[in-house]
């Protein structure tokens, strides 16, 4: 088999849906390396993601020629490159597929990640609003199977855009390798060090934005028995104005401390050496940094309302996005109990096993088996 991507964001994002199309990519090629595989972006950058990529088996990078300018080319001058390449199945990893495809002859599978932009419509400007909506609803239609990285995302399809149900395969992912290995000591020590972590501590990851809803657990700290410090890591938006405001006003500033520019080798041992982590997001399409925790060895305290409890499974704990005194109760329960604290860590691996490689990668290999054979 023949199998295309639409890689732009595996060579060009760092986040996300980079992550994303990168595991899913390195996972086929390892799995089923005896099929081909056809990487397809407008450019390249030459970092660690090029790098890591054109080491897999059996895989080739594909650039736009220059004839059409690359977003274009990715919109639809792609298709021709297509048919030349004799790819059997093109799959679009970041919610697009290209114009023409359906009448290529090409079979398509396309991801759905979340539809945020129209279950909250307030977090994003109107003209994003437009171009992702018009490019979700032509891809959907165009795609031959579409797969959904969450059942929150296959009934948000359903519900939102009237797709079929059974043109949708909820497919899992698993996060970046670096968070199932032990750190060593040696480097949870320089990471303690160089941000003058305690010994125990709150941690929480993520984008500071509305949607993400950190404030809940800043509103919670006060509620909380001990002197509890809490650890943020992700970049900041304007959101992160409001949360300093309340804290200031609450005389937390103590007690809170963001971190901007923590490295991706630094994180797994900044999750590893985590008391809890809470995750208080309204709205995600998976929630892969619970993944990341649970594979970390960390209790996770997460937010109910949209696919949390599928990334966390039924040993974490979840709480309404609006209760902070509920959360409060939750991590001190947590904080407190170290055989909870242990079953939590002991389950939480055990679940992991629904995100293997092995398992997902089967259930791909599976789906593009079936769109080829309804040709």
């Amino acid at each position: 088999m023949h199998i295309g991507f639409d890689a732009k964001r595996a060579f060009l994002n760092n986040t996300g849906l980079g992550n994303y199309s990168r595991w899913l990519i390195s996972a086929l090629a390892t799995q089923y390396p005896k099929h081909q595989y056809s990487l397809y972006t407008p450019s390249t950058k030459n970092n660690q993601h090029l790098a890591y990529l054109q080491q897999l088996r059996n895989t080739r990078i594909v650039k736009s020629s220059g004839i059409y300018p690359a977003a274009w080319w990715r919109m639809k001058g792609v298709v021709p490159d297509l048919k030349k390449d004799g790819v059997d199945i093109y799959h679009g990893l970041s919610h697009e597929l290209p114009l023409g495809i359906q009448k290529s002859g090409i079979k398509s599978v396309l991801t759905v990640h979340d539809l945020i932009f129209l279950r909250f419509p307030e977090y994003y400007k109107w003209i994003d609003r437009l171009i992702y909506t018009a490019k979700i609803k032509y891809a959907c239609k165009a795609a031959d199977r579409i797969v959904a990285v969450s059942e929150k995302t296959k009934q948000d399809l359903i519900e939102l855009l009237q797709v079929d149900a059974s043109k949708i395969e909820v497919i899992y992912q698993d996060c970046d390798p670096a968070f199932k290995l032990h750190q060593s000591e040696a480097q949870k020590t320089l990471v303690r060090k160089k941000y003058n972590l305690p010994k125990r501590f709150i941690l929480s990851v993520g984008t500071i934005e509305e949607r993400k809803n950190l404030l809940l657990l800043i509103k919670a700290l006060p509620h909380t028995r001990g002197n509890e410090h809490l650890f943020v890591v992700g970049k900041p938006k304007s959101y992160f104005e409001e949360v300093k405001k309340y804290i200031i006003e609450h005389q937390l500033t103590d007690r809170v401390t963001f971190l901007h520019e923590v490295t991706f080798q630094e994180l797994p041992a900044f999750y590893q050496m985590a008391t809890v982590f809470v995750y208080p997001s309204r709205y995600e399409g998976f929630g892969i940094p619970i993944l990341e925790a649970l594979y970390s060895g960390v209790p996770v305290i997460a937010s109910t309302g949209s696919c949390l409890e599928e990334a966390g499974g039924p040993h974490s704990m979840y709480v309404d996005p609006d209760d902070e005194l509920d959360l409060a109760k939750k991590i001190n329960k947590v904080w407190n109990t170290p055989a909870l604290r242990q079953e939590m860590m002991l389950k939480g691996f055990e679940y992991c096993y629904n995100f293997s490689n092995e398992k997902l990668a089967a259930q791909l290999m599976q789906v593009y088996q079936q769109t080829l054979s309804h040709a």
